[in-house]
């Protein structure tokens, strides 16, 4: 992942009538994706599977399991700023780079969200960037378990099954994201990615 602030520039201009039509008209849209997205795509059924299973041996090296590129802009304030001063502050620590001080953050928000599935992802990817995969791991599989159609959390998990050679595991979340993401997703693409260079790695 780019470790930099991805900013984004909006130009201010006068709201004309057709403006309003056009936005009324997107706004429509997205609610019925929406709805469709909720009708069509029922809940995954896999059991998650935890870090503590795998032997220490498999646990894979910082080279081989990828950093994520998917995580967007980590530090940048939001509506969700005011309402949880753990959280953003985990998020601002995220920004930083200060891992530590994001997983004591997010580990308090957990507190009081125990099924916020965000918190679990953050905490995997701060632990992802400390070097401890098995950590990791257990907290993208916490997320899932929370919230199976977490795409973040089934990329990263993904990744690592593949990274240590159990493919056919790191499938089992490309086919979740196949089924979550009804149109491409950077997700499933990454995913798709890691296996293909694990499994060309492993017929060599």
């Amino acid at each position: 992942m780019a470790d930099g602030i991805v900013g984004r520039c909006i130009r201010r201009r006068a709201i004309t009538p057709s403006m309003v039509r056009l936005i009324t008209m997107v706004a429509v849209l997205g609610a019925a994706v929406g709805a469709g997205t909720a009708y069509f795509a029922g809940p995954l059924t896999r059991q998650p599977v935890t870090a503590a299973t795998q032997p220490a041996s498999l646990i894979a090296s910082d080279v081989e399991w990828p950093i994520c590129t998917t995580m967007g802009s980590l530090d940048g304030e939001a509506d969700w700023a005011p309402l949880d001063a753990d959280f953003a502050a985990g998020k601002r620590a995220l920004g930083a780079g200060e891992w530590k001080t994001a997983i004591a953050a997010f580990e308090l928000a957990a507190v009081r969200e125990p099924g916020n599935a965000d918190i679990h992802n953050y905490i995997g990817y701060a632990y992802r960037r400390l070097h401890e995969p098995e950590h990791a791991l257990a907290h993208f599989e916490a997320a899932i378990a929370v919230n199976p159609r977490h795409r973040a959390a089934h990329q990263h998990a993904g990744e690592y099954y593949a990274s240590i050679g159990k493919l056919a595991k790191a499938r089992e979340h490309l086919a979740a994201l196949d089924r979550i993401c009804l149109i491409p997703c950077a997700e499933h693409a990454d995913l798709q990615t890691a296996i293909n260079r694990f499994a060309a790695t492993a017929d060599r």
